[in-house]
């Protein structure tokens, strides 16, 4: 969330940059000044009663040793009022902490000063473009290349969880499991990130740590009444493995990579842009995470996004970078590059990374901080990236490598993975 003191300071500036995002979660500002002059005007009278009740509490003594016991009197029947009225002001300051915080979680991050600014995706600017188009003489899409070989069955699926789900057989399921070692082996062995094995259904509060709820509850999957749930994205169990912990600077940037399964509800709207693989409710996902010093964020987010880059380098696959702009960038993000891939069979950039820098605004929801060399505490910045998404990456490779007698050539850096360098018809 956003830090109260320069929502306090600056509000003007944080309604300015909120409002770039379109909608009207700016208009939640004043409200949480309001909640927030209510709360400390409540916690400055109660300070200064407790006080009065402590300096009472002395001279009550002292007057019942002297004999003054009606003045005594007097004054313990104050001071019942006042302790009556530090209840009323206890109670005054929880309900405003309690609501300034609410509106504090439905804020959004405010975009980075240098964000471009767009109220939508077109305006969106292209920054690099890596390779070229291959060209691919009428290119067949991954679901006519995958259904010949018998890679994917899509029917299956839908027999056994309806819509939006993939069964993958034979040389497909491998080439599922060489992908996720392969990008695994990439970020740990050459990236610098420890590799963690995480669980699949997290706690509720690990979502409102990472920012998903509570924006995005109806597109998640909840358990138990949503007091839990199936991981959207591995970012949620990643990151909130430091909720409620003080770390050490001198173990800054904490770099972190895991695979798991991702599930979401949202299935967009229906055509083109969702046959096949391209959009499902399950999905398999390599994630990055960092968590650093303020003063190297977008720094190491320029170095995360070139982590998920190399994926498609070392596959020799064509793709372009973009920058989100204001109005698309996402709720908890100050800053995202999306990676989008070519797809020759559909005709256009498909996203399979999307590299984030939340500033503080992770962090301040999960109570992560840290000791600088000072020993002051500080709260660090978060950043994520997918490095990559499966599905988008397996069309990308099957459209991209496709051949002209059906088969699927295998990138030379995925070979070892799958242990052979094509994908025949009959093999």
């Amino acid at each position: 969330m956003l830090d109260i003191r320069v929502v306090r300071e600056n509000p003007e500036y944080v309604k300015e940059r909120v409002r770039l995002r379109g909608g009207d979660h700016w208009m939640l500002v004043d409200k949480v000044l309001e909640c927030d002059v209510k709360r400390r005007n409540a916690e400055t009278e109660k300070q200064a009663l407790s006080s009065e009740r402590n300096s009472s509490s002395k001279l009550i003594g002292q007057m019942m040793k002297e004999g003054r016991r009606e003045e005594a009197e007097e004054l313990k029947k104050r001071m019942g009022e006042v302790g009556d009225r530090i209840k009323e002001l206890d109670a005054v300051a929880t309900a405003a902490a309690e609501e300034q915080e609410n509106l504090l979680l439905n804020i959004p991050n405010m975009p980075h000063d240098g964000a471009p600014i767009g109220s939508d995706e077109s305006a969106n600017p292209e920054l690099r473009v890596w390779g070229t188009k291959p060209e691919i003489a009428e290119p067949k899409d991954h679901v006519q290349i995958a259904t010949a070989l018998g890679l994917l069955n899509f029917e299956d699926a839908a027999r056994i969880s309806g819509s939006g789900f993939i069964v993958y057989r034979g040389l497909g399921a491998r080439l599922e499991r060489a992908l996720i070692n392969f990008l695994l082996d990439t970020q740990t062995q050459e990236n610098g990130y420890q590799e963690v094995g995480v669980p699949f259904i997290v706690k509720r509060e690990c979502m409102y740590g990472t920012g998903q709820l509570p924006k995005f509850e109806e597109d998640m999957y909840g358990l138990e009444g949503n007091s839990m749930f199936l991981v959207p994205t591995a970012e949620v169990p990643v990151t909130n493995l430091c909720r409620d912990r003080i770390l050490k600077e001198a173990d800054l940037p904490v770099k972190m990579t895991a695979y798991t399964p991702c599930f979401r509800r949202e299935a967009g709207s229906a055509g083109r842009e969702n046959k096949g693989m391209i959009r499902v409710h399950q999905f398999d996902k390599v994630e990055l995470v960092e968590i650093c010093r303020p003063e190297d964020g977008f720094a190491e987010l320029e170095k995360l996004t070139g982590h998920a880059e190399c994926i498609l380098q070392k596959l020799g696959l064509h793709y372009r970078v973009i920058e989100l702009c204001t109005g698309d960038v996402g709720f908890s993000s100050a800053k995202t590059y999306d990676i989008e891939v070519w797809a020759p069979g559909q005709g256009k950039y498909l996203e399979v990374s999307s590299c984030s820098c939340f500033t503080d605004y992770q962090a301040r929801r999960m109570k992560l901080r840290y000791k600088d060399a000072d020993g002051k505490m500080r709260v660090p910045y978060t950043l994520n990236g997918s490095g990559t998404a499966l599905p988008r990456l397996y069309v990308a490779l099957l459209e991209q490598c496709q051949q002209p007698d059906g088969s699927v050539r295998i990138p030379e850096a995925l070979v070892p993975y799958f242990g052979a360098e094509t994908i025949a018809p009959g093999s």
